[in-house]
């Protein structure tokens, strides 16, 4: 069964502004709502970069 919602549904308010974040950071102008003038290119960017920031952070914290 497919499943496409957020395990914690109460972490969709940080993870929007995490996204926000990202795409500040990255000079993606990003904005609430709808988002369909962005390339697919900068619109896969933010996602790349939000894993990449997850996994540095996961990693850093196993090794406390």
């Amino acid at each position: 069964m497919a499943r496409n919602g957020a395990l914690v549904p109460e972490s969709k308010q940080a993870l929007d502004s995490f996204k926000m974040e990202v795409a500040n950071s990255l000079n993606v102008n990003l904005k609430q709502g709808y988002n369909g003038d962005l390339t697919s290119r900068e619109a896969g960017s933010i996602g790349g970069e939000m894993v990449k920031r997850m996994i540095a952070y996961a990693e850093s914290n196993m090794k406390k």
